[in-house]
């Protein structure tokens, strides 16, 4: 058994070389199959936690403001009739920055929640159950990678997919719905010329209302490869046994 001085002599002799590799018992023991998670590693565990869950704090935050704005326009234009139906559009705008910045703080979520991911499928899991299979062989050198570096692992328009699956897309039914109501059912004149916008027409200005409402749907719906690893989708929230 080494003792604690020939350690210590090897470190020094480790650091006194400039061209050494570096000890190569760094790391040793971080998780053996005898001892089970160290320490170290359940330290760091609660740590990603806490990183994720601060992120996700951010994503509510960020929702909770667009539903606020949205209730303060919608009672806003349907107090009066006299109140411009275009204040509606004006909060599509709104809620659709905020979509923008919630899928920004998405990306970033998920590098924490893969990280986590990867712990509890590859760590907890088998430990719990030895005889488990390991989801990902590789995982060790793809968790230390991404420590090394971390990168984003979604693309952005897969993560307004997923904040328009999750929240944003209701919204904007909700919102663009309430505006329909308001120029057919609220207005003086007849749709489609109570939709008008100024100069603009309002059958252009329904037409472009339609087709961003389709382009929202299209991108929150069409099929994909989602990148994101182990999300919680509809498919995958009950299990068949």
């Amino acid at each position: 058994m080494t003792s604690s001085g020939d350690r210590a002599d090897d470190a020094s002799k480790a650091g006194g070389a400039g061209d050494d590799p570096p000890d190569a018992r760094v790391g040793t023991g971080l998780l053996d199959v005898e001892m089970g998670p160290s320490s170290a590693l359940a330290h760091l565990y609660r740590g990603e936690l806490h990183r994720m869950k601060l992120w996700r704090e951010r994503l509510d935050r960020t929702t909770n403001w667009a539903v606020l704005l949205m209730a303060a326009i919608l009672t806003w234009a349907f107090s009066t009739e006299s109140n411009p139906h275009y204040v509606i559009l004006i909060g599509n705008a709104a809620v659709g920055l905020f979509l923008s910045i919630e899928a920004h703080r998405y990306r970033a979520y998920d590098i924490w929640r893969s990280r986590i991911r990867s712990l509890q499928q590859n760590v907890w899991a088998p430990g719990l159950d030895p005889d488990r299979p390991l989801e990902d062989r590789q995982w060790r050198r793809k968790l230390a990678s991404d420590y090394a570096r971390p990168t984003l692992k979604i693309t952005m328009e897969e993560a307004i997919a997923h904040r328009l699956r999750r929240v944003y897309l209701p919204l904007f039914v909700i919102l663009n719905g309430a505006w329909l109501l308001r120029v057919t059912a609220f207005a003086g004149e007849a749709w489609p010329a109570s939709a008008r916008v100024g100069i603009v027409s309002g059958a252009v200005v329904t037409g472009l209302v339609g087709l961003l409402m389709l382009g929202a749907i299209f991108v929150g719906l069409r099929p994909r490869v989602w990148h994101a690893s182990d999300e919680l989708r509809e498919k995958q929230l009950r299990r068949n046994n």
